[in-house]
């Protein structure tokens, strides 16, 4: 799946193919919660901010020591 956040990169989140499906649901979910934090905590500011991956990579990459996704941020040109 790929969601491009900010407009102006791609925030590419893969889970392990051999992960359960329920966990893998699980940990989107938790990534779906960081957006919403984000959102509550900048009063109600788009995850197209300029500094939305910058704010949110901390609790992104403690979400993946939990569930071994890995991601990237891609610059879309």
């Amino acid at each position: 799946m790929k969601a491009r956040i900010p407009k102006h990169r791609e925030f590419i989140i893969d889970f392990p193919k051999e992960m359960d499906q329920a966990k893998a649901d699980e940990g989107w979910e938790k990534l779906n919660q960081i957006v919403e934090d984000y959102k509550k905590e900048h009063n109600g500011q788009s995850v197209y901010a300029p500094t939305f991956i910058e704010d949110c990579e901390p609790a992104v990459k403690k979400l993946q020591e939990e569930y071994g996704f890995t991601y990237t941020i891609q610059e879309i040109k």
